[in-house]
């Protein structure tokens, strides 16, 4: 199974690379963590917003492909640590691939939370896009290590 975390946004400082990177090596061979960066629509003055967020969400859609779509959105549930490795162990016995998708700036388009299997949020407060990336990936690894008795997850 693969999971692929498409991210509109490129160019991420390197600590956000290095925090991605790091929990995605972490992750057994078997559940492949695949970071896809797609461009930011570019937003000058007066700028078209839901036509952009339009776009950005085609390209989110056609990186995700046929996979389980999975998208990051403020109004989504809120799934705890027991929650997320709970979903984990069903996408591994499932073995579909699994697309989760950060939106850019302006949050997801219509086509693509209406494609969405499932919505889930990381907290109440906003994090920066480049942030959730690493949240992401840390959370993965504590879900598999939950799943897995592993003492990464304590408690």
């Amino acid at each position: 199974m693969r999971i692929r975390l498409i991210a509109i946004g490129t160019r991420m400082p390197d600590w956000v690379t290095a925090g991605y990177e790091d929990y995605a090596a972490r992750l057994p061979r078997e559940l492949k963590l695949e970071l896809v960066e797609l461009p930011v629509e570019h937003r000058g003055k007066n700028a078209d917003i839901p036509r952009l967020r339009e776009a950005e969400g085609e390209r989110l859609l056609k990186a995700a492909g046929e996979s389980r779509i999975i998208a990051f959105d403020e109004h989504g549930v809120q799934p705890d640590t027991t929650g997320w490795s709970k979903a984990l162990k069903g996408w591994m016995q499932d073995g579909r691939d699994i697309a989760l998708l950060i939106g850019g700036p302006d949050g997801h388009a219509p086509a693509v939370l209406a494609k969405a299997e499932a919505k889930w949020s990381l907290a109440k407060i906003t994090f920066p896009h480049a942030l959730v990336r690493v949240i992401v990936a840390e959370q993965l690894y504590r879900a598999w290590s939950l799943l897995n008795n592993h003492p990464y997850h304590r408690a």
